[in-house]
């Protein structure tokens, strides 16, 4: 377990696996798993019991943890970079390594 360079909010495009190709914003980060969940990535479906939220249950679509192995940052400019770390004055940056901005 480490550190990942993805972050929550993030814009990915998978690189590898079934849903190569498909962007989309990560909306958690499994540390623990090194997994993230991207919106409208690797969709699953879930039968639900009927429920006080849900009275009819039924299959629900919902989205599955991608390992971030298989995801790459994409820049402002909608490119896929490798991100990077530097210190600016005493602050710790992520970098693009591609186009060197400040992520």
């Amino acid at each position: 377990m480490g550190k990942l360079k993805i972050k929550t909010g993030d814009t990915v495009k998978v690189i590898a696996g079934d849903h190569k190709g498909a962007e989309g914003k990560v909306q958690k980060v499994l540390i623990e798993k090194n997994k993230a969940i991207v919106e409208g990535v690797n969709l699953v479906k879930k039968h639900t019991k009927p429920s006080a939220q849900n009275p009819q249950g039924g299959i629900v679509e919902k989205e599955a943890a991608i390992h971030v192995s298989n995801l790459s940052l994409l820049t402002s400019k909608g490119e896929e970079t490798r991100v990077g770390y530097r210190m600016e004055g005493d602050k710790k940056v992520r970098f693009s390594k591609k186009s060197n901005e400040v992520i």
